[in-house]
């Protein structure tokens, strides 16, 4: 990015790259049920291997190694980096076990949901005071949640846990300074590969692997993981560098609504009156939050890289 660029300039670019991302994102669930019988726990290793040869070529073409290696010597950098790659495993795991087992609507309350875990990690870990109308929308929010738990007798576990894993991984990433978001991809996939790799051996000692036994159709779209993998989260991660959490946070409602649509109208799954009530509670709340954080916008804010 020229040094010379503004910040109306890195904004504009950050809701580029935010709209890019989410937009992927909420049409990613046409891939993951394109791979039919191939396991999330598969599909996760397949996301991580094909991620870090893809990854280190970015690298290389940005010139980006040298830098790479002087913030990984920093031990808080590489243990962040280690945090975060745990965290976006398991919503890479739990989101497409959502779409494989018929819960793209509860994906789409998850994301939903995000925005509302920001404000509350900026209370927690940014020590921001919430506004009135903030605690009202994540109280609507509470209510919603708690709505679905009585409703369907249990917790929501996986909307609850899509939103605090990657409301998490957003600000553990936006905290690490020195490191790309090429660049902490590929060490995050990185990381997680020996793993990933250990796990394909598992599985094709037991049940099996699709990849290169279910089709050349599914061998080629796992080939692809690599490139449905990183190219979105760059965009999130260089983003998330360019405009505030509330901004991106209301930039990510596009992802909820294609999985919401995506749910109802393509994948005929059933919206109960439980489901209606839970989501018109959220979607007050982030009606609410999106008033608030409009009413209060003076300027268009910057951002520190």
């Amino acid at each position: 990015m020229p040094a010379s660029q503004t910040a109306p300039e890195r904004f504009r670019q950050g809701v580029l790259l935010a709209l890019a991302a989410f937009g992927f994102w909420g049409l990613v669930p046409i891939y993951f049920k394109s791979l039919g019988p191939t396991t999330p726990l598969e599909v996760v290793c397949h996301r991580v291997i094909w991620s870090v040869p893809l990854t280190a070529l970015m690298v290389t073409y940005g010139q980006g190694w040298r830098s790479l290696a002087s913030s990984l010597r920093s031990f808080r950098t590489l243990a962040t980096l280690v945090l975060t790659t745990a965290l976006v495993t398991t919503n890479w795991f739990v989101f497409i076990y959502a779409v494989g087992k018929g819960q793209v609507l509860q994906s789409s309350l998850g994301y939903y949901l995000n925005p509302l875990v920001n404000v509350l990690l900026g209370m927690l870990f940014l020590g921001e005071r919430l506004r009135p109308r903030q605690w009202v929308a994540v109280g609507l929010a509470a209510a919603g949640t708690a709505n679905l738990t009585i409703q369907v007798g249990g917790l929501p576990w996986i909307s609850l846990t899509l939103a605090i894993s990657f409301g998490l991984y957003g600000y553990f990433r936006k905290t690490v300074r020195g490191v790309e978001s090429v660049g902490g991809l590929f060490v995050e996939t990185a990381l997680a590969s020996p793993l990933a790799i250990g796990s394909l051996i598992w599985l094709g000692g037991g049940a099996g692997l699709a990849f290169g036994s279910a089709g050349w159709g599914v061998t080629a779209l796992l080939l692809s993981a690599g490139v449905v993998t990183s190219v979105p989260l760059v965009a999130f991660t260089a983003a998330s560098r360019r405009i505030p959490l509330s901004t991106l946070g209301l930039i990510q409602y596009l992802t909820p609504t294609l999985h919401f649509l995506l749910a109802v109208l393509a994948f005929g799954e059933p919206l109960r009156t439980a489901h209606l009530v839970t989501f018109g509670l959220i979607w007050t709340g982030l009606a609410v939050y999106a008033l608030d954080s409009w009413s209060g916008s003076r300027s268009i804010p910057s951002v520190r890289n």
